[in-house]
């Protein structure tokens, strides 16, 4: 673990082994931290925090900048990393160093444009005017879930620094290894030891202690919406800056005026990228009756064309396009969610197998047309390759349909029709919604949902406000 500068085993000396999931061999393997730990780490990332937050605010840019500069040097030796714990093709672990690198820069290039303001005050008490400045936070606690482990690191972490705060950062117990080998590039790129620290082990033990310690102002979370709930039940009653990126049910709405190759093309890499494993993706397709068919018989032909193995092959076997599921206990979840889906009305139109392999947690993906409206496939969050496919006729219909979910983070619709574009922005209840466009979390947009999906915005310079408190000054004495 990196605590200080210093990379150091656990107290216990005791070791979480890390499992290639398309190979399920051992590819590593890190210390399991325990409460001694956590508060070596909370300490030092405390004691680090005046020194940083003095640090001339350009050279907290220009420090962010050069470690930007490090991960896209190397981003194939650190994809090469991804692929072996997280199970992605080597081709979607570049996307993701690439995703870091891009963000690193964009709060490198943030972090000098922050301003504060000035309010004229009425003269009661004798001339006076008010400023409003920010203050970075303290210790900040980033923990991060395995299906983007690098991605999600850099929407925490960049920000925090750039604001003037100090960072202990959990990554998830089985995709640790990408974590620490970009911090190493961090502490190169002359972070100050101390100021980013990163502490291994399972989130029941670590990921508690972070949440409940009393040196830890702020946390940002990223995994399942009922974790967020126990990080909320947690720290929430110690008055901490919480933010929660929590699951989600993305719904699609595709009109009969679409562009439809567009629009399978989008929803395809949408759904399947990642195997799935996306909390921001197309996870519930709704297609007007006039070109339900033809959506369907092409989506269907591109999904035909997956062949899901080891990422690490890509070289000996350039039609691999999809990894395993990251646990085996997930892609069984994922077969009963399936297979719920089917009971209840829904018709397999594709994929669902688990292929020849006995080793490897593989999930051919699936397309399932009309699912119940009540079986899981529509009421939970599917994390993993299988879609439900559904036709509508009226648009008040399939605006309800979109919104019967208790999640609320991204959503999307296709088509040239402004009134329908209008009425899909104001009336579905999620954070983000695209036109005309695949699901994509950008740098510079807030990024977060509503209900079940969440609270608080990473991403844009709104993720900035986070990391900083604001202070009234009024300055009196003028005249």
């Amino acid at each position: 673990m990196l605590i200080g500068g210093e990379w150091l085993p656990a107290t216990s000396s005791e070791e979480i082994e890390i499992v290639n999931p398309a190979t399920e061999q051992t590819v590593g393997a890190v210390p399991s931290a325990d409460a001694v730990d956590v508060d070596l780490a909370v300490a030092t990332a405390k004691r680090a925090f005046p020194g940083w937050a003095k640090t001339d605010v350009e050279h907290r840019a220009g420090i962010l900048h050069k470690a930007a500069d490090l991960i896209e040097a190397g981003a194939r030796d650190l994809a090469a990393v991804l692929t072996a714990e997280q199970g992605k093709p080597v081709g979607e672990a570049l996307g993701e160093v690439q995703h870091l690198a891009h963000g690193v820069r964009y709060y490198a290039e943030a972090a000098t444009k922050v301003r504060g303001s000035h309010q004229a005050l009425p003269s009661s008490f004798g001339p006076a005017y008010g400023l409003v400045v920010h203050r970075p936070l303290g210790v900040c606690a980033a923990i991060t879930p395995y299906n983007f482990p690098l991605t999600l690191l850099g929407t925490k972490v960049a920000p925090a620094l750039a604001m003037g705060n100090t960072v202990v950062a959990k990554p998830a117990a089985t995709t640790p290894l990408a974590t620490l080998a970009v911090a190493r590039l961090f502490a190169e790129a002359g972070v100050p030891d101390g100021v980013l620290n990163v502490i291994t082990g399972r989130g029941s033990v670590v990921g508690d202690l972070l949440v409940g310690h009393p040196d830890v102002r702020r946390v940002a979370f990223t995994g399942s919406t009922s974790v967020g709930r126990h990080v909320m039940s947690v720290g929430g009653p110690l008055l901490k800056h919480i933010s929660l990126e929590l699951g989600g049910s993305d719904p699609v709405i595709v009109c009969a005026d679409a562009d439809i190759e567009a629009a399978v093309k989008a929803v395809n890499i949408g759904r399947y990228w990642n195997a799935g494993q996306a909390c921001l993706g197309c996870k519930r397709v709704f297609v007007h009756e006039k070109v339900y068919d033809e959506f369907v018989a092409q989506l269907s032909s591109r999904v035909g064309r997956y062949s899901p193995g080891d990422g690490t092959q890509k070289a000996e076997k350039p039609n691999i396009r999809m990894g395993p599921v990251h646990t085996r206990a997930a892609r069984d979840e994922l077969l009963e969610q399936l297979e719920d889906g089917i009971k209840s009305g829904g018709e397999l139109v594709i994929g669902g197998g688990t292929g020849d392999s006995d080793k490897g947690y593989f999930l051919q993906p699936a397309i399932v047309a009309e699912p119940g409206a009540d079986s899981r496939l529509m009421q939970e969050e599917v994390f993993g390759p299988i879609l439900p496919v559904l036709r509508y006729s009226e648009f008040d219909d399939v605006l309800e349909r979109a919104n019967n979910t208790p999640y609320g983070l991204g959503s999307s619709i296709w088509t040239h029709d402004a009134r329908l574009i209008h009425r899909a922005v104001q009336e579905i209840d999620a954070g983000m919604t695209w036109v005309n466009q695949m699901h994509y979390g950008y740098d510079e947009l807030p990024f977060g949902g509503t209900k079940d999906s969440g609270l608080g915005k990473e991403h844009g310079l709104e993720a900035l406000d986070s990391y900083v408190e604001t202070k009234s000054v009024v300055m009196g004495g003028l005249a």
